[in-house]
Formats: structure tokens, C-alpha cells, sequence
């Protein structure tokens, strides 16, 4: 029969194995990919080490419906995704960046199930596209669409100018 194992202890060494590893994030974010590379294999796989090691050792004792056992079950079953980003520096600890970026998407997704009819839909997408494209090439939205709303009310707008990567700020 499985022990129960005391929540707070677990969770105290793996938030701090976590902890470092950022740790070690935060001083090569700056370096390059061999720079990365190097300091990770040195400081990063000891660490990912140990915390394979608590995880081969504790996950099979955890017992009930926590999120201590949800995370150890997570983890184990991840742990070549995760460990994949030591052996190259180009890569990330984690996906937030992506996250994050694909974040306003969603959040329009959503937003788009509320309009009253398939054309309104298709105009608030089209709009939200054109904010996040604004925002990807590194414009400010409202001054990029005013722009494009100006130079669209003349005789002969210049199209190509408007495009997000040509627009002259």
C-alpha cells in the first residue's frame, strides 16, 4: 500500500529544483546559443538530474486526486519535452513566449462567437488580424489603422505603404 507523503515537503523541493533552474535562464538570457549551450549541460542537467531523481522516488507514493500528483504525473510523462532544451541553446525552458503570442487569438476567438451575424464575425477577425499584425511588426494599432484609414480615403492610396512591414512610422 502506497504511503501518503506529506504535500508540503514535495512541493518545497520541487519549486526549488524549478527555481534554479530559471535561475540558470536568467544569467545565459543574454548569451549566445553555444554560451547557453555550455552553461545549461553544467548547471541545468545536474539540477534536472535531482529532479528526476525526487520524481522516480516519490511520484509512485503519492496517492489521491491532488495537484501535487496531477503535476508528478504531468511531469513524468513530459520529461523529454522538458529536458529537451539543454541540448540545444536555441531553445526555450518553456513556451510562454508562444503562449503568449497566440493568446489575443484566442481571446478573439472567443470574443467572435458573440457577434450577431457571419459578416460582423468576418469584420471584427479581420480587424483583430490587422491589430496583431500591427503589434507583431512592432506598430502601435490605433496609429497604424488611422494611418491606413487616411491614406485609404485618398484619390490614390498607395496599398504596398500601408502593408505592416513597409509602413514608415
Amino acid at each position: 500500500m502506497p504511503i501518503r507523503i506529506s504535500a508540503y515537503i514535495p512541493i518545497k523541493v520541487v519549486l526549488s529544483l524549478i527555481q534554479k533552474l530559471y535561475g540558470v535562464e536568467s544569467r545565459v538570457k543574454d548569451k549566445s546559443a553555444d554560451d547557453k549551450y555550455t552553461t545549461r549541460q553544467q548547471a541545468s542537467v545536474p539540477i534536472l538530474n535531482k529532479l528526476k531523481a525526487w520524481l522516480e522516488q516519490n511520484q509512485p507514493n503519492l496517492v489521491g486526486n491532488t495537484k501535487l500528483i496531477e503535476a508528478a504525473n504531468y511531469l513524468a510523462n513530459q520529461w523529454g519535452k522538458l529536458i529537451r532544451y539543454v541540448d540545444d541553446g536555441r531553445l526555450s525552458i518553456d513556451n510562454n513566449r508562444a503562449e503568449r503570442a497566440v493568446k489575443p487569438f484566442v481571446i478573439g476567438r472567443k470574443n467572435w462567437l458573440f457577434s450577431q451575424t457571419a459578416s460582423g464575425a468576418h469584420a471584427s477577425a479581420t480587424l483583430y488580424n490587422i491589430v496583431e499584425t500591427a503589434k507583431v511588426n512592432g506598430l502601435i494599432p490605433f496609429d497604424y489603422i488611422m494611418a491606413c484609414l487616411n491614406e485609404l480615403c485618398q484619390p490614390a492610396p498607395d496599398i504596398d505603404s500601408l502593408l505592416p512591414w513597409n509602413f514608415k512610422k
